[in-house]
């Protein structure tokens, strides 16, 4: 029984060094790994690339990255709620790559299952297909171009679980199973960061969401902020 468990997120980042790539799990600010990315901060890493649905916002997540101007690449499906990244892009601080949010998760589990390439559909004939290469399938009866996307391979992939024990399986809860799970899949080594960390047998295997065979390092964070991106009230009656 392989015991994954550290004390905590500077520990678990030590051998994550300035110019890697991170995979960073998380949906807006649901489900992001706030301790490892306090982590990051303070360990002051530098020319970073960030794989991530999302930039953050100003403040939080992601966001307090770019402020730092510790991110040099921002590989993104959503980034329409950081002013600080919008600024950096303009200009031209700061590498941009948009990806449609499907595609995104396709080549994040494409790095899991071990495949170089995916094919699809989506970006055809915009700018996301420019120096790309196209190719004619015929699928489900029809022959239409597909684009040809390479797999993610992050250096690390920072994920965040609701539960996890010794051995890295996790479970989480709600929208946070987003693109923790195709983060974790992808990463060379996968750090995961859980409420609640218990001892291997006391999670209920038909409710893993990613084995821990994906993991590699895994601690029980603390302080949980928890943000709600935009607030949206239903109107009285």
């Amino acid at each position: 029984m392989i015991n994954k468990s550290v004390s905590n997120a500077i520990e678990a980042i030590g051998e994550v060094k300035s110019g890697m790539t991170i995979a960073v799990g998380g949906f807006g600010l649901c489900g992001i790994p706030e301790n490892l990315i306090a982590a990051l901060i303070a360990k002051n890493l530098k020319e970073l690339t960030c794989i991530s649905n999302n930039a953050g916002v100003d403040d939080f997540g992601l966001g307090l990255l770019l402020q730092g101007k510790q991110i040099k690449k921002m590989i993104a499906s959503y980034v329409g709620e950081n002013a600080e990244f919008e600024r950096q892009m303009l200009s031209g601080e700061l590498e941009v790559e948009l990806v449609p949010q499907g595609t995104l998760a396709t080549r994040l589990m494409a790095g899991g299952y071990g495949l170089p390439v995916v094919y699809t559909p989506a970006g055809v004939g915009t700018e996301v297909a420019e120096g790309k290469e196209v190719r004619k399938f015929k699928f489900h009866g029809v022959e239409k171009d597909y684009l040809m996307e390479y797999a993610f391979e992050p250096d690390f992939a920072l994920v965040k679980a609701w539960k996890g024990d010794r051995m890295g399986n996790l479970i989480y809860r709600g929208t946070a199973q987003n693109f923790n799970h195709t983060m974790a899949m992808c990463g060379k080594v996968t750090i995961a960061e859980v409420e609640e960390l218990v001892e291997p047998g006391v999670l209920d295997p038909n409710f893993i969401h990613t084995p821990g065979v994906y993991v590699h390092r895994i601690f029980q964070g603390e302080n949980y902020e928890k943000r709600i991106e935009q607030r949206t009230f239903r109107p009285k009656d």
